[in-house]
């Protein structure tokens, strides 16, 4: 079972040496946010918490009998109901949802399930999503228009990338991801797809 810990909850020793992890007293406490599983840790970085309204994209992990189990790239996991789906979902599938109501422990039921298929699904830092997106949607415009992908943006830091240069669009989204603190980020990126066009041969 997924636990999150805050700073100054104990730690299993297990996991004391674990980055984010301190010993005081011959105990073990998390100097920072972290995530327990099975007796381990792991700093969690802008993790995502779902909030009602928000467009998600997650993974099946668990078939129940009313429903499934489903991945959020969240210490939080969704639960989708088998009566609002039209077929049926298998462990594995890519799925973008909405995110209709949230529990008093951030658990997520989500609605509005379509299935993805042949294409490709990024991770970033939840935290990036709306540098990704732009001001009024531009960098998504901008992502849309230079590569000819379909691009799909989940508020839980997962992206699905659909047809054209599929490359492409990968290798911009994590040049955004890694400079999303930065200001002109639009303007730099509009250059960066331009000349990668213009390297295998097409123009801009």
């Amino acid at each position: 079972m997924k636990k999150v810990l805050v700073p100054g909850d104990e730690v299993p020793g297990s996991a004391s040496n674990a980055d984010g992890v301190y010993s005081e007293n011959g105990k073990h406490y998390a100097s920072t946010i972290l995530l327990e599983s099975n007796g381990r840790v792991v700093p969690l970085k802008g993790y995502y918490v779902p909030i009602r309204g928000d467009y998600v994209i997650g993974i099946v992990t668990e078939e129940r009998f009313s429903g499934y189990t489903i991945d959020l790239n969240s210490p939080y996991e969704g639960q989708i109901s088998s009566r609002d789906l039209r077929e049926e979902l298998q462990i594995g599938d890519v799925v973008s949802a909405k995110v209709v109501s949230v529990n008093e422990v951030n658990e997520p039921v989500l609605t509005e399930v379509r299935l993805f298929s042949g294409g490709e699904l990024l991770e970033v830092d939840a935290v990036k999503i709306p540098r990704v997106i732009g001001k009024n949607g531009s960098m998504l415009q901008l992502l849309k228009e230079y590569t000819g992908a379909d691009v799909f943006v989940g508020k839980n830091g997962r992206i699905y990338l659909r047809n054209g240069n599929l490359a492409l669009a990968s290798l911009a989204i994590m040049k955004i991801s890694r400079e999303a603190h930065s200001s002109g980020l639009t303007d730099r990126m509009m250059e960066f797809l331009t000349q990668e066009l213009r390297n295998n041969g097409d123009k801009k």
